[in-house]
Order: C-alpha cells, then sequence, then structure tokens
C-alpha cells in the first residue's frame, strides 16, 4: 500500500507543480513580464518546485535524512540524467549563450558553499537565509545578464497569451495546484519513510534514489523537449539554473523551517558524486562538448553513483 501511495502522492505533487508553472505563466505574460525572465525563473525554479515542497514537508516532520538527500540525489540526477539525455537524444546542439563564461560559477558555486556548510553537520536557519540571498543575487544575474537568457518556446508564448485570461479560473488553479503539492508532498515523505522502514534502508537511500528521481521528473521532461525542439539554451539553462535552486531555495526553505541536522561524514560518497557531476558539467560548457559522447560518460558516472548506493542496501 505504501508504494500505491508514493506513487499517487508523486504524482500529485508533479501535477500540482505543472498547475503552478502554466497558471504562473499566464500571470507573468498578463502583466507584460519579459519572455526571458519568465524562463529564468519560472522554468528553472518551476521544474524546482516539487522537491521544494518535499524537502520542506520532510524538515517539518524533522527528516533532515530526507530534506538534504533529496537535494543532492536531485542535483546528481539533473546532470548525469537530464544533462546526459539531452546530449544523447538531441540530433544537435550548438547553444547561442555562452554557459561557461555566464553560467559556469553559478553551478559550481552553491556546490562549494554547500560542501562548507555539510562541515558543520548542520543546515541552521541562517545557513538557510544566506543561501536563500544567495538565490536573490543569482536572479539579479539573470536580470541584468542580457537578452540571450532562456525564453519560452516562441509558439507556447503564442498560445498563452492568446488564452482567455480570467482571474477566477487562474485562482482556482494556482489553489488546487498549492493544494496537490503540499498533500503530495507530505505523503510522498511519509510513504517513502514507511517504504524505508520497510525494507530496512535508511531514509537517505530512499530519499537520494526514490524520491530524488520522482521530483526530478519535470526537468527531465522539460529539458528533453527543449531539446528536441532545438532549445538546447533552455535545456541546459533549466538543469544550471534548478540545480541553482535546489541547494538555495530548497534546502534553504527546509533549513529555515527546521536546523536540520545530520552526520554528513557518513555520505562522502554522495557529496563527492555531486561535485564531480557538476565539474563535469563546468568541463563540458568550458570545451563546448555538447556531444553524444559527453552524454554517455555523464551517464557512466550515473551508473557508478547507482551501483554503489543499491550495493549498500
Amino acid at each position: 500500500m505504501d508504494y500505491l501511495i508514493f506513487v499517487v502522492s508523486l504524482a500529485a505533487l508533479i501535477w500540482g507543480a505543472d498547475l503552478l508553472i502554466a497558471q504562473s505563466e499566464k500571470i507573468a505574460l498578463r502583466f507584460n513580464i519579459s519572455e526571458y525572465v519568465i524562463g529564468a525563473t519560472l522554468i528553472a525554479l518551476g521544474t524546482s518546485l516539487p522537491e521544494m515542497a518535499a524537502s520542506i514537508a520532510a524538515s517539518l516532520n524533522h527528516k533532515p535524512e530526507i530534506a538534504v538527500s533529496n537535494v543532492i540525489g536531485s542535483n546528481i540526477l539533473n546532470i548525469t540524467l537530464v544533462l546526459a539525455m539531452v546530449f544523447v537524444m538531441a540530433r544537435k546542439i550548438n547553444p547561442h549563450r555562452d554557459f561557461f563564461a555566464k553560467d559556469s560559477s553559478w553551478a559550481l558555486f552553491p556546490v562549494l558553499i554547500f560542501v562548507i556548510m555539510a562541515m558543520e553537520n548542520r543546515f541552521s536557519r541562517f545557513d538557510g537565509i544566506a543561501l536563500l540571498v544567495l538565490m536573490g543575487a543569482y536572479l539579479l544575474f539573470l536580470k541584468n545578464s542580457g537578452p540571450d537568457i532562456l525564453a519560452l518556446e516562441d509558439e507556447e508564448i503564442e498560445e498563452i497569451e492568446q488564452a482567455p485570461f480570467a482571474w477566477p479560473m487562474v485562482t482556482i488553479m494556482l489553489l488546487i495546484g498549492f493544494v496537490l503539492v503540499i498533500v503530495g508532498a507530505e505523503f510522498t515523505v511519509e510513504s517513502a519513510s514507511s517504504i524505508a522502514r520497510s525494507l530496512g534502508v535508511s531514509e537517505w537511500v530512499v530519499g537520494i534514489i526514490m524520491i530524488s528521481l520522482g521530483t526530478s521528473m519535470p526537468e527531465l521532461i522539460v529539458s528533453i523537449v527543449a531539446s528536441l525542439k532545438g532549445k538546447a539554451d533552455m535545456a541546459i539553462g533549466n538543469i544550471i539554473g534548478s540545480n541553482m535552486a535546489n541547494i538555495t531555495v530548497v534546502l534553504g526553505s527546509a533549513a529555515v523551517v527546521n536546523d536540520l541536522k545530520l552526520d554528513m561524514s557518513k555520505y562522502l560518497f554522495d557529496i563527492g558524486t555531486m561535485i564531480a557531476a557538476t565539474l563535469m558539467l563546468v568541463f563540458i560548457t568550458a570545451n563546448r562538448m555538447y556531444s553524444k559522447p559527453a552524454g554517455i560518460s555523464l551517464l557512466v558516472l550515473l551508473g557508478v553513483f547507482l551501483h554503489h548506493t543499491l550495493s549498500s542496501l
């Protein structure tokens, strides 16, 4: 029964996030907020909404292992699975944006901040506030970084703009989205904990594999669709932005709700894998290696990560 609850609640969590993203796009375009701001904020932050809901729910329920492992697992999967699939499936990737010059520091810097904070075996409320401030700095950077920033598909914007806009319906959809996200997150965490207990595995393993895989589905879907449509900038930028949001907004919000105390020395391999994946992302962008071999190398790292995690069960 726990498995069924987990699948249904995770589906509700992702569906609710999708509703929130769609309605937010309508509101933004209604008030003439620029396309690049919509793409950079709503897509990157929106696809991280399931992770945020799951980690905050875990924090509220005093389950720091799930809150933190969800962030680490999602960042690993975003690069080694989502980005890898983009490289493997796309026919040709030639992004206009120089991700190494403009975005590589924003991919690496939050990870380094995470490692420094993890040394204290605690993510305090002060740490959470500092991470949220860092996200504010990133958004300010996006606002001033020029017109080549991520944007929605032209046909998607036209479709949203032409769709009838009615505040009552938008409000209802937003409320439904929020309810699905909140309830879905709560039941996802609780069912995952029950599954962990029944299998005799730690909540950390469930969080870093099961929950992070499920909450990474929006990034996977958005990035693959974007790459198949020739929107490499959106696909790659979504992953960088989502990883940034995972550490700053997801972990930051969870830490603000409750101090997250846990022995991080137990999870050095997982932290090391996140660092390695991020360094590979920086190396790929620096050399513009947007190719199938690069995707395969990322999948190899994913295989090593999964083998180590599953063999420890």
